[in-house]
């Protein structure tokens, strides 16, 4: 393991703890009180907020922000430009002072480019969010989301795969519908 490296383009605040490993590449702010995991990487123009935490092995691609409200599990991948917000009614002339609604993106999943995924929410462990999708209600586990407002479609696996009806993926690992949810089978 090596030290995080970050590109001298970039700003990294006081009070923030980046991992090793790490990279964190051209016009990238992140801002005080940021906790970032190891082996991450952080494409050009990302912006993370204050008290942002990502865990590791999380890939943001460029020109993504991650603002205060929003935390980031391990092993999860956000596509160029997927938007977060933090506020469900903003306005400008009645700021919130802090108060954010929590969004929670779970284990291993992946944002499309250009999604957008509404603040208050949660994105479950391996789900899969098309690109261009918009996230307006929680998201369950391994569940393939897309359309404006996001509709599950389908499920995938962990390893990202598309599940037919058999939910048996071509990796090897097998699923079953328990109402409503998929869960792997051991």
């Amino acid at each position: 393991m090596s030290k995080p490296f970050i590109h001298e383009s970039s700003y990294v605040d006081d009070d923030v703890i980046i991992g090793e490993d790490t990279k964190i590449w051209h016009f990238c702010h992140i801002q005080r009180g940021a906790r970032i995991g190891s082996c991450c990487s952080f494409g050009q123009n990302v912006n993370v907020g204050n008290n942002v935490h990502i865990g590791n092995g999380v890939r943001i691609q460029n020109n993504v922000s991650v603002y205060e409200g929003v935390e980031i599990e391990d092993n999860v991948f956000c596509g160029p430009s997927c938007v977060f917000t933090n506020v469900t009614t903003p306005r400008a002339h009645f700021p919130v002072h802090g108060v954010y609604d929590k969004t929670v993106i779970k284990e291993g999943a992946s944002l499309g480019a250009n999604c957008t995924v509404v603040c208050g929410h949660q994105v479950g462990r391996s789900a899969l969010i098309a690109a261009g999708a918009v996230v307006t209600h929680n998201v369950p586990d391994y569940a393939l989301m897309a359309g404006v407002p996001a509709r599950r479609i389908g499920w995938v696996c962990e390893c990202g795969n598309r599940l037919d009806d058999s939910l048996v993926c071509s990796c090897g690992r097998h699923y079953h519908l328990n109402n409503d949810a998929l869960l792997e089978q051991d």
